[in-house]
């Protein structure tokens, strides 16, 4: 296991440095490594690794959004108003609704099988969003209009929203009846998410200004916190739906708002603790990638991730409409709509593991997305902020 650390970290590393010298995104070098180094190559990672891979993954992810909410405020996000709701639900309706009416035409499935693909495909992932995000706030660019935080929470809710319809959809196939009051799920889930990292976000603020202890153990307690909140979502009975990442943006957002001096100086040292957390993450994400279903996904595969991925911009501009957005800021905001990654690794495989007959067209195709949008967006991101936002 040790051995296997050590392999991860040094190659992820030099593949990251690679690849920034060749102007390309560092995140790009690590899914390489995962890739490379996983199961369906060169198998050099752990057994043990891999068997925590999922939660390793979680972890990394929890750092990342309990840091984005550390630098989000919730007064600018309230300037922006209706475009943050849509932007929530529109641009992943979109592609559901896409892929659901041209799925069956490319891959010969059903409708409902292509209605699971969508929900598989149209995620945003945080993991590579947020950090760029938190990069442009704190250089200032977009910060005007709360350009990166109507992203961040937009990418965030976007996944509760796309998680409960995969859930109704897998559900629907395997009892052959579609329950209707799963989709109150997805407003509960929201707004529980937010009440439970709002309240322990101004209890932690309450005891940290009233008891002195050192910036390293409030980490500790705000990282323990964040965990537990997260384990809500799997612990509470299904009729009680909680978003436990979105209670984790919520948590930092709090305390940001509460104690702001505090949030500015642990959102520093979280930002170390990510440079680690971010070589674990999309080196774990590409170790899940199999490139023997990536081969049978050919080049109709593409073409159709390229189509609605077109289907998805189209759903942003849709929510963009009637802002004091410019054209420029509105085409930035669909770039940063384009990533995917940390969803599709988590739920991809679930359709074939549960027997669902398109199980295999459904994980080639999220695999084939994880390695066409992650980089796509990442670069797309990286080479035009500076252009298309203002400073």
């Amino acid at each position: 296991m040790l051995f296997s650390l050590a392999v991860i970290l040094l190659c992820a590393l030099v593949l990251s440095g690679v690849m920034q010298k060749l102007r390309l995104p560092g995140l790009f070098g690590m899914l390489l490594t995962g890739i490379i180094l996983g199961p369906y190559a060169l198998d050099l990672i752990a057994p043990e690794i891999l068997g925590i891979s999922a939660d390793l993954r979680k972890l990394a992810l929890i750092v990342i959004l309990t840091r984005a909410g550390l630098a989000l405020d919730i007064e600018e996000l309230k300037k922006v108003g209706r475009p943050a709701i849509l932007m929530c639900f529109v641009p992943a309706t979109f592609e559901i609704v896409s892929v659901t009416i041209i799925a069956p035409i490319f891959f010969s499935i059903s409708p409902l099988e292509a209605a699971i693909m969508g929900t598989v495909l149209s995620a945003v992932s945080p993991a590579v969003i947020v950090p760029k995000m938190i990069k442009l706030i704190e250089s200032g660019y977009g910060k005007t209009k709360s350009i990166p935080q109507l992203i961040m929470a937009g990418a965030s809710v976007d996944d509760v929203y796309v998680i409960v319809l995969f859930t109704s959809f897998l559900g629907m196939y395997s009892d052959g009846s579609f329950a209707a009051q799963s989709l109150v799920k997805i407003p509960i889930g929201i707004l529980l998410g937010l009440l439970t990292g709002i309240l322990p976000g101004l209890l932690l603020v309450a005891l940290f200004k009233k008891i002195h202890m050192r910036d390293t153990i409030k980490i500790l307690i705000i990282l323990s916190t964040s965990f537990l909140l997260v384990t809500l979502e799997t612990a509470l009975p299904l009729y009680v739906p909680v978003s436990g990442l979105l209670a984790v943006m919520a948590l930092g957002s709090t305390i940001l708002k509460r104690y702001h001096v505090l949030a500015k100086r642990l959102s520093g040292k979280f930002s170390k603790i990510w440079v680690a957390a971010e070589l674990l993450l999309f080196v774990l994400v590409g170790a899940t990638v199999d490139i023997n279903y990536v081969t049978k996904a050919g080049v109709f595969a593409i073409a159709f991730i390229l189509f609605v991925l077109l289907m998805r911009i189209c759903g942003v501009c849709v929510s963009l409409m009637k802002t004091s957005l410019n054209q420029k800021e509105r085409l930035f905001c669909a770039v940063a709509y384009i990533p995917k990654a940390t969803v599709q690794a988590a739920i991809g495989g679930i359709p074939l593991a549960t027997g669902v007959a398109a199980g295999n067209i459904i994980l080639a195709v999220a695999v084939l997305a994880i390695l066409i949008t992650a980089p796509l967006g990442a670069i797309a991101v990286d080479m035009s902020y500076k252009k298309l936002l203002s400073k």
